[in-house]
């Protein structure tokens, strides 16, 4: 698999594509089908920001390939019901290997559903709060590439949106985990420029009525 200074690489299909998918099939699909194209599922979205606070310190992937038991674990991702969580539920958790075990991740998913059910009362949904950040011409690069995304982990917006929660009493949400949410979930369009993606994504993010 080759992989030049552009950071695009040539899949099982001959077509060029972003790196980071390794052409793994699961994270190649997950490339593909998911990462970039624009969210506005509220439960999608939670569960988006919890499963990158636990990616903190490991590779998306170890998370991808463990989803469907994060799911299994929180209720689906459906804050109401995980706001409920107990202690309990705390210690059935860091009892499950199916999942990342970090006692302080999973008291934050608990806590960050309470916050989040207290965004939807004020703003009617969680997507009318993100999207309400999402960058404008003048705030992103002319060209996605290589060296831009090296060169930035962080943005001012995923700053200005990790303060923002943080003062809302979320937790494990910092820029760079606020960042990666805002990649994967369309609020911004990272694919590089010549991976086949970008172009879908770009239509997708225009086709997208935006939750107001």
């Amino acid at each position: 698999m080759a992989q030049d200074n552009t950071g695009l690489v040539a899949g099982p299909d001959g077509v060029m594509r972003c790196f980071w998918h390794g052409n793994l099939p699961d994270y190649l699909h997950y490339h593909d089908h998911e990462w970039g194209r624009p969210v506005a599922d509220d439960r999608r979205l939670f569960e988006k920001i919890c499963l990158e606070g636990f990616q903190s310190g490991l590779s998306w992937l170890t998370i991808l390939r463990k989803r469907e038991n994060f799911r299994e674990a929180f209720a689906g991702f459906d804050f109401d019901k995980v706001a409920a969580f107990t202690d309990e539920d705390v210690e059935r958790l860091v009892g499950n290997a199916g999942i990342i075990r970090h006692r302080g991740k999973i008291v934050s998913t608990i806590n960050n559903a309470k916050r989040a059910r207290e965004m939807v009362d004020e703003f009617g949904s969680l997507a009318a709060w993100f999207w309400k950040f999402e960058p404008g011409k003048e705030e992103r690069p002319e060209i996605v590439d290589l060296a831009h995304l090296r060169a930035n982990p962080t943005t001012a917006v995923s700053v200005r949106i990790s303060k923002e929660l943080k003062k809302r009493g979320w937790s494990f949400v910092g820029p760079t985990t606020v960042y990666a949410f805002m990649q994967a979930m369309g609020l911004v369009n990272d694919h590089l420029e010549g991976c086949v993606c970008r172009k879908e994504v770009e239509k997708d993010r225009k086709a997208f009525k935006r939750p107001k």
